[in-house]
């Protein structure tokens, strides 16, 4: 059998399962209440400036994720301040 090489990022995922507690009650229904807050369900159309798009766009880069999720996360942190 040929042996898996893992990343250093699938190392920490397989050492943190380790770490899972089950969650029952009223913890339960807090998770799955705060996921239902955060599902995606409507669709926004804006124009932007390209300049700030492209700013938008390096910054969601370094942080490694998606430039639409960097914006509506940025947009539910104006949102709930």
């Amino acid at each position: 059998m040929r042996k898996i090489k893992l990343t250093r990022e699938e190392m920490a995922i397989e050492q943190s399962l380790e770490e899972f507690v089950p969650v029952r009650g009223r913890e339960y229904e807090e998770i799955v209440a705060a996921i239902e807050q955060r599902k995606k369900d409507t669709v926004l159309n804006i124009r932007i400036n390209r300049y700030d798009l492209e700013n938008i766009k390096q910054k969601a880069k370094k942080l490694g994720i998606k430039y639409q999720t960097f914006i509506s996360e940025i947009l539910h942190k104006i949102v709930q301040a």
